[in-house]
């Protein structure tokens, strides 16, 4: 799979509260499938679809430690994403910059 569509598949996870609510969960450390299920008012496979979504997109990796099904957050997708939005933030930054100077041509010509 290329990078673009990797990208995708992380926006697209993140594209959701309650992946993004997981992904906020998983940031102060691993935990239990069923831990990580508590706050939400949906069924056990409506968690593991939403696990599912977020292990395709490299987000999180399940692991199995005795009877416990751990999820542990992967933080290089977000650094990828976070370095494709800065990117293209300068660019859109450098656009509004030529435009707001162009506005301020034209005011200046209205005046006179």
């Amino acid at each position: 799979m290329d990078a673009a569509d990797e990208l995708s598949l992380v926006f697209q996870a993140l594209a959701d509260p309650t992946r993004r609510a997981m992904i906020s969960r998983l940031s102060s450390g691993s935990t239990t499938v069923g831990e990580l299920a508590e706050p939400f008012a949906m069924s056990r496979p409506a968690i593991s679809q939403h696990l599912k979504v977020l292990e395709r997109a490299g987000l999180v990796e399940r692991t199995v430690d005795a009877q416990w099904r751990r999820c542990t957050l992967r933080t290089e997708p977000l650094d990828e994403a976070a370095a494709w939005v800065e990117r293209h933030r300068a660019e859109w930054n450098a656009r509004f910059d030529v435009l707001s100077e162009r506005l301020q041509e034209l005011k200046g010509t209205t005046d006179a």
